[in-house]
């Protein structure tokens, strides 16, 4: 058991080394980025609900569910996205490939379970060319903030469950512009780092409720409070010349003195309700609110057409089994997911709400002999309009995760040798 604990936390430790730049979109541009996390491909292919909760899934968004966990259970997953950005003149396209999150939940005996794992939260990844009469300008970004978690659950009766999440976060945002100007030999180029540290807290319950008709209800909740992060910031300024193959040079460089920081974390409220019929179907809705997002303004990214508000989220989704025990029948076994997600994101850019929406849709395919499963997810949304000058983002995301559960619990002791 040490020797496989081990190398789990040192392909951890691995994964956030090369787990940053994991998305392609202007948008990134302000504060830490995009948010990239909603879920595990399960929670993703219902829409990103976290309510729902059992004992053989690990859900990473809300820690109470380590309680109700039976048995030790790995995840991992990932995704590649392809995304076609418009505006009212012209239209682009990339791809990304990214490694979504990395856990394993270890139920320890009673009704106490902990999990531990590793995710990238935000990420920032753009490219964007600014050419006007007299001036070209190039701005480009990466990095973003990851989380190490170590989460513990606990049963308090069968129908509630509590939990917190303790979250160290880090990372690092890179930002850079270069400055050409007609009728002048030499650019410029101004790089600006931000590197982030810290610590914030995730607090979570679940209630499971039976009724004599077999219909189970399901209600949950969880709060981040409003925290604090450091914030180490730094600046390089250049004068560059240009070669014929577009190539650059580095004519003169100096450092710039920045002082350093900290960085407001917002507090997020989640409240969900959902009904179902256990190993049959399950439907539910969530909310989330997010607190003035004033922390997108890090780093001077923003500007004089950027504005922040409150943030808000609205999902929708469930799953349905056939016959989760049919033993003649493959796909009676599949579990077959969908839903729908709507977020008004609190930017504000040319007086435009900066929203997005996506439908989701999902199969979870069993393997092996025991509860592990392949889960495959597809999504397509939406992001930004193009109106006022802006930038519409229309994605299609495939995911594919892992769920693999340990045939038995690792601390349980053995009746015979």
């Amino acid at each position: 058991m040490i020797k496989r604990f081990i190398v789990i936390v040192a392909v951890f430790f691995t994964v956030v080394a090369s787990a940053q730049e994991n998305v392609s979109s202007p948008y990134s541009y302000y504060g830490i980025g995009l948010t990239t996390f909603k879920g595990t491909v399960e929670n993703r292919s219902m829409g990103g609900l976290s309510v729902f909760s059992d004992s053989i899934h690990l859900n990473l968004r809300n820690p109470a569910g380590y309680g109700r966990l039976r048995r030790t259970t790995y995840a991992v997953g990932g995704s590649h996205e392809r995304v076609n950005l418009s505006s009212a003149t012209a239209e682009d396209n990339a791809k990304v490939t990214s490694l979504d999150y990395l856990a394993i939940g270890v139920p320890v005996g009673g009704n106490l379970g902990f999990g531990i794992g590793v995710l990238p939260y935000t990420s920032v990844g753009y490219q964007i060319l600014d050419i006007r009469e007299s001036v070209a300008s190039r701005l480009e970004g990466r990095g973003g903030m990851n989380k190490v978690f170590l989460s513990a659950g606990y049963q308090i009766i069968p129908s509630l469950s509590i939990g917190v999440d303790a979250q160290y976060n880090f990372g690092n945002l890179q930002n850079q512009r270069t400055l050409v100007r007609n009728e002048v030999q030499l650019g410029s180029r101004d790089v600006s780092r931000t590197d982030l540290l810290g610590f914030n807290y995730n607090f979570g319950a679940d209630f499971q409720q039976k009724f004599k008709n077999g219909l189970k209800l399901h209600a949950a909740a969880s709060y981040s409070p409003r925290t604090t992060i450091d914030a180490e910031n730094s600046r390089r300024l250049a004068t560059i010349a240009f070669s014929g193959n577009g190539g650059e040079t580095v004519v003169e460089e100096r450092n710039i003195d920045v002082a350093d920081s900290e960085l407001s974390l917002p507090a997020k409220y989640t409240i969900g309700l959902g009904l179902g019929r256990p190993n049959k179907w399950f439907f539910g809705g969530e909310y989330v609110s997010t607190d003035d997002n004033s922390f997108l303004s890090v780093n001077g990214a923003g500007g004089t057409n950027a504005n922040f508000a409150n943030a808000a989220q609205y999902k929708f989704g469930g799953y349905f089994i056939p016959q989760y025990d049919s033993f003649t029948n493959y796909f009676k076994r599949i579990v077959y997911r969908a839903g729908f997600r709507y977020e008004e994101t609190g930017l504000n850019l040319n007086n435009q709400d900066i929203n997005e929406f996506g439908i989701t849709f999902g199969v979870g395919l069993p393997v092996g002999p025991g509860n592990s499963n392949i889960n495959l997810g597809l999504e397509y949304g939406q992001r930004g309009t193009t109106d006022s000058g802006l930038i519409q983002e229309d994605y299609f995301r495939l995911s594919v995760g892992l769920s693999l559960t340990a045939a038995r619990k690792w601390f349980e002791r053995r009746k015979f040798n």
